[in-house]
């Protein structure tokens, strides 16, 4: 079913630093706006970098600009293909395109390297050969500056040793390339950080062409400045590194622009982690069904829980954009996806628990067809004809035994109910099983109540139940998601988010009853199961003959706003 994407017209501090830098006299007066998505290809995309996403390529697309989809693939230990593949396909399924802007980090290797030899023929790098311990214990503090007993190494000296690191012919972990930039800097990451290490490391695309990778904060600002970027546009955590992006590209000869870092927020939600050396503990630690199990943040497991691109996108964009960090309820994320499936999903009958429903006065024998609308907010989604009969399933929690303070539904002796489109019905009696178990309702119905509405106007003090046909009912399995943390701050400093687990995140229902339409649904389906809440099926265990469902949120909202 497809989703009605919107274009994004927020207007916020970026954007109001974009119009500043194209307007007369600014910096990029003239220029096209530029942006770029840089991830990391060592793990699956989850909804904090759809902030990232909507505001990179949500900017370019209302600046009328371009938007560069680059992989920051420069820490080859666990990058691999099947995280490009899994991040091209989630961001086209959020509808973003980047159109020929496809771009890897490591195909700027050799002009990293080259811009690398000129800082050092510049005076500007040399080559340490302080351990990583040693280069920790080196880095000084507050009012204590740093020592680098390599500072002042001969630059000629440098380049035969830089040289001779590319040609693998040092351990790993005994040289680093490092900036020479301010050892008593206030700012740490401008205390002579290291450019280049060296990693003995099968790259998935260089192979093992290289044992020497540049560090983030080396590559990405060139990386920026070749590619055109104007506005280089990412989180909070890199104000600090903000001051090293900008002395690399002003110390090295590109021909080009300098571009603009400006910072924003990160995406925070409760009872969630997005960390993802937090999510891939969960995928190996068997915690959960992989990347894309239905409780998990990632794209793929919101998409196979029933997320929607267009409440993603609306989620975001309705969060806004600060300076400041805050986190964001998941009950506004479930708010936003019921907004739009409300809309938009088709209506059926469904029920999870199922107990036979027996109406004594039908016919046996005889069937008939209602006619029913697929959504009452789109009438040219049409409608569909379900059957009725004599044995009907309905909800097990939608009978009692006996009458209860407010209880409206089926109990012997109780008030008329409506049996969705249907009929009205009185409940009449019940059988049961030797364990005390309800394995039979029995009703009488009211042949003059075709569609739901007794010919004589009387009042209707029951409610309204939904109902599937007992002979043409489809069986399935329904899986019934909640948060995958029971804490609200799992990813709190001071806790064990491994200990936050929610142990009740997942319920399995075997032997669901669904209206007979259902049998060959298709495979990207919303649906709003009635009364229950919204539903889709499983994309990777559903199928024809064993149907698998999985909620994705329910009809009753959380969200106080």
């Amino acid at each position: 079913m497809a989703d009605e994407l919107k274009p994004v017209e927020s207007k916020n501090f970026i954007h109001a630093f974009i119009d500043e830098d194209t307007a007369p006299g600014g910096q990029f007066e003239g220029m096209r706006v530029h942006t770029r998505f840089p991830p990391e290809p060592n793990g699956y995309l989850h909804i904090g970098h759809c902030k990232a996403l909507c505001i990179d390529f949500g900017s370019a697309e209302k600046y009328g600009g371009l938007c560069n989809l680059r992989f920051d693939d420069t820490n080859p230990a666990k990058e691999d293909t099947e995280f490009v593949e899994a991040i091209q396909e989630d961001i086209h399924w959020l509808g973003f395109d980047w159109g020929d802007r496809l771009f890897y980090g490591s195909d700027y290797f050799e002009q990293d390297y080259q811009f690398a030899v000129e800082l050092i023929q510049k005076g500007l790098a040399y080559v340490c050969e302080l351990s990583p311990a040693e280069f920790m214990a080196n880095r000084g503090g507050v009012g204590v500056p740093a020592v680098s007993p390599y500072r002042d190494r001969p630059v000629a000296e440098s380049l035969d040793l830089f040289a001779r690191m590319r040609n693998g012919e040092f351990p790993e972990g005994s040289k680093t390339l490092r900036a020479k930039i301010d050892l008593a800097s206030g700012n740490f990451n401008l205390r002579d950080p290291v450019l280049y290490r060296i990693r003995y490391v099968h790259h998935h695309r260089q192979g093992d062409k290289w044992c020497i990778y540049p560090m983030y904060d080396f590559a990405h600002p060139i990386q920026d400045a070749l590619e055109g970027v104007t506005h280089s546009l990412c989180s909070l955590e890199f104000e600090a590194h903000r001051p090293l992006y900008e002395w690399v590209v002003n110390h090295v000869s590109i021909p080009y622009h300098k571009p603009r870092q400006i910072e924003f927020a990160r995406l925070n939600i409760d009872h969630t982690v997005m960390s993802k050396r937090k999510l891939r503990a969960l995928v190996e630690g068997g915690l959960v069904d992989g990347w894309d199990d239905p409780r998990m943040p990632t794209l793929c497991g919101l998409r196979r829980r029933g997320y929607t691109p267009a409440s993603i996108r609306n989620f975001c964009e309705r969060i806004g954009v600060a300076k400041a960090a805050s986190t964001v309820e998941y009950a506004f994320l479930e708010h936003c996806l019921r907004e739009d499936l409300n809309e938009t999903a088709r209506r059926v009958m469904a029920v999870l628990r199922p107990v036979k429903l027996v109406i004594t006065n039908y016919p046996a024998g005889q069937t008939e067809t209602f006619t029913v609308e697929n959504n009452p907010n789109r009438p040219e989604d049409g409608t569909r004809e379900v059957v009725f009969s004599r044995e009907l399933y309905v909800e097990a929690d939608d009978f009692l035994p006996e009458a209860a303070p407010k209880f409206k539904r089926l109990y012997p002796g109780g008030p008329e109910c409506r049996l969705k489109g249907a009929y009205l019905i009185r409940c009449v009696g019940y059988e049961t099983d030797g364990d005390g178990n309800v394995t039979e309702i029995a009703a009488e119905y009211a042949p003059d109540s075709r569609g739901g509405n007794p010919a004589d106007g009387r009042k209707v003090k029951g409610a309204t139940i939904h109902w599937v046909d007992a002979a043409t009912a489809v069986e399935a399995e329904v899986r019934l998601y909640g948060n995958l943390f029971s804490d609200e701050a799992p990813d709190a400093a001071d806790k064990d988010f491994m200990q936050c687990l929610n142990p009740d995140s997942l319920e399995v229902l075997t032997g669901c009853k669904l209206e007979a339409s259902l049998a060959g649904v298709e495979p990207d389906a919303r649906l709003q199961f009635m009364r229950l809440g919204y539903f889709c099926p499983d994309s990777r265990d559903s199928k024809p003959g064993r149907l698998v469902f999985n909620r994705a949120v329910s009809l009753k909202d959380s969200f106080k706003g």
